[in-house]
């Protein structure tokens, strides 16, 4: 638990998604399989709460997103969101939009890895979910669609036409966000979108082995690792070394550096405790 809370107690239950936290391992698992797992309002701001919480909670070291059912995340619910929005006014969508990218940011802020484990579809905000992820682990049924200009909304959305073209390219990202046609797991992998493409029914295992490593892992070294990739894209070579500098000469001051060492020296494998 971090030292640095404020008066605000961490959420004891969570009601719009199922939440497992097991020996460093949190897993979210979307839980309306009926539709698909689409997103409402509260699935929302929940996930954007939950991701702002981990850190402070003391018992994860990483994140697991998953789906139940035949999908991952089929986007925003026709009838409980994209209907409301009809009879919003622009303050009130400008609020709904601002919410829906701050999931984004959190993810991409949260020091924690996030894998993605996706099984079926991740159409709209769900593939942009998968894209803010770390890791996206993709069953060979699963398929991404980027659909937002087929519902007659920009291709950019929750920072999808900033983080795309950074693992593809403009102009593979120009034709994923312009015309929102479904990639395939095997077309993400040759594109850089997907991390691994795995049988469906090893799905669950593969991603429940990359989380052990990770959770097993230096977390401080894999927290400071994921913050520098996201800083770094925006500043020049100097700065990124300079940035790079810093953190490498603190963490040479960390616990982790240091048990490195005395492993190595006693000729064991290293214990690590993320400080």
């Amino acid at each position: 638990m971090s030292p640095f809370r404020g008066s605000a107690a961490l959420t004891e239950a969570w009601r719009n998604f199922d939440l497992a936290v097991d020996d460093g391992v949190a897993t979210v698992t979307f839980s309306r399989p009926d539709r698909l797992n689409a997103l409402t309002f509260d699935v929302y701001a929940d996930l954007r709460d939950l991701v702002l919480e981990l850190p402070h909670r003391g018992d994860a070291r990483v994140l697991v997103l998953t789906g139940r059912g035949r999908g991952f995340c089929s986007g925003g619910d026709v009838e409980e969101i994209i209907g409301e929005l009809q009879r919003m006014g622009a303050g009130e969508l400008l609020e709904f939009t601002r919410m829906s990218g701050a999931v984004v940011k959190a993810m991409r802020d949260c020091p924690l890895p996030v894998v993605a484990a996706v099984n079926g579809i991740a159409a709209g905000a769900g593939s942009v979910l998968a894209l803010a992820s770390d890791f996206r682990l993709l069953a060979r049924s699963a398929r991404l669609s980027f659909l937002f200009t087929k519902v007659g909304l920009a291709g950019a959305d929750m920072g999808a036409a900033y983080l795309l073209p950074r693992y593809v390219g403009l102009g593979r990202a120009t034709e994923l966000l312009v015309l929102g046609e479904d990639v395939s797991a095997e077309r993400a992998l040759d594109l850089g979108l997907a991390t691994q493409v795995v049988d469906d029914d090893a799905l669950a295992d593969t991603a429940a082995g990359l989380a052990r490593r990770l959770a097993d892992g230096p977390a401080l070294a894999y927290s400071t690792t994921k913050l520098l990739l996201t800083r770094e894209l925006d500043v020049d070579l100097a700065g990124a070394i300079e940035l790079e500098a810093l953190a490498q000469a603190l963490l040479m001051k960390s616990d982790d550096f240091g048990e490195f060492y005395a492993a190595w020296s006693e000729g064991r494998r290293p214990a690590w405790t993320g400080r």
